[in-house]
């Protein structure tokens, strides 16, 4: 057994062991628009996770690059609403061409067969895929590391509006079908994974 104290490492070495040990890890696939409402940017992160069902809300959480906020982060705070979108086996080649850096002015969906839609609650554009997410910004966290800096933007965001595939989505119960979203999960460095096998462990009363 290894053991390590997170304040010998630096920043680097802990997002490897984190990521690699936190797995496997969903992915947000984030459209956003720019102040001037010129440009949509999109791009996936993977410190994402369910907060609250009521009121609906999710985390995103965005690393700074140099202390600077990245475009999404930036948009999303500014003008407050964001589209959050459930990466499957279909898009996640054209997801992945959107981790490309780019500067502000540039659309990362420019460099992807991805379609854009309008949003029904929300100004920014959504991208035509099983599942996505309108929301609003609920609250926004500035982590900063142990010299005060900022390196992290936590978002917490309200969900306004479901769109739901008629391939993943079952009325009559509410359910999401796995078998049709197929969700594709983020691992470390270059890895992703399929859902995989699934079992069933029922909670004890």
């Amino acid at each position: 057994m290894y053991t390590l104290n997170p304040n010998d490492l630096t920043s680097r070495d802990n997002y490897k062991l984190m990521s690699g040990s936190v797995v496997p890890r969903p992915i947000a696939f984030v459209t956003t628009i720019s102040e001037d409402g010129s440009v949509v940017n999109a791009a996936p992160f993977s410190f994402f996770n369910v907060v609250s069902s009521d009121p609906p809300l999710l985390s995103i959480s965005i690393n700074r690059k140099d202390g600077v906020m990245k475009d999404t982060a930036r948009n999303a705070i500014t003008g407050q609403e964001l589209v959050v979108h459930i990466c499957d086996e279909s898009i996640v080649n054209d997801m992945n061409e959107t981790a490309a850096l780019l500067e502000p002015h540039e659309s990362e969906l420019e460099r992807t067969s991805l379609t854009t839609v309008p949003s029904s609650v929300v100004a920014v554009p959504g991208i035509q895929e099983l599942i996505r997410m309108e929301c609003r910004l609920y609250q926004h966290i500035p982590v900063s590391n142990d010299e005060g800096k900022p390196v992290t933007d936590l978002l917490l965001v309200r969900i306004v509006q479901y769109h739901f595939n008629e391939k993943v989505y079952d009325p009559a119960h509410h359910y999401i079908l796995m078998d049709h979203l197929k969700p594709v999960s983020r691992l470390a460095g270059n890895d992703y994974a399929k859902l995989g096998e699934r079992f069933t462990v029922v909670r004890p009363v």
